[in-house]
């Protein structure tokens, strides 16, 4: 159960710094901010597995989980634009 709160909790933080580094207005709250820093940690965690930086069951770490949200918010922002 702590868990699941403290991966709400980190998905919140990173989401928050997502979206304060790509500026700009995107819609949804609180629950959109976590799950877009919820999946932005999967991002980051594949990202990073690919270049080699973690091994399989390793967590992403806090900058690639944000750059993985990045990613995400670049999409969003590329697909919403065209």
């Amino acid at each position: 159960m702590f868990h699941i709160l403290w991966t709400l909790i980190i998905g919140l933080v990173v989401g928050a710094v997502a979206k304060a580094i790509m500026g700009g207005r995107d819609p949804g709250g609180i629950v959109v901010t976590m799950l877009l820093g919820i999946a932005g940690a999967f991002v980051g965690h594949w990202l990073g597995r690919m270049a080699g930086f973690y091994a399989y069951g390793q967590p992403a770490g806090f900058v690639m989980s944000v750059v993985g949200a990045i990613v995400i918010l670049a999409v969003y922002h590329a697909i919403r634009r065209g």
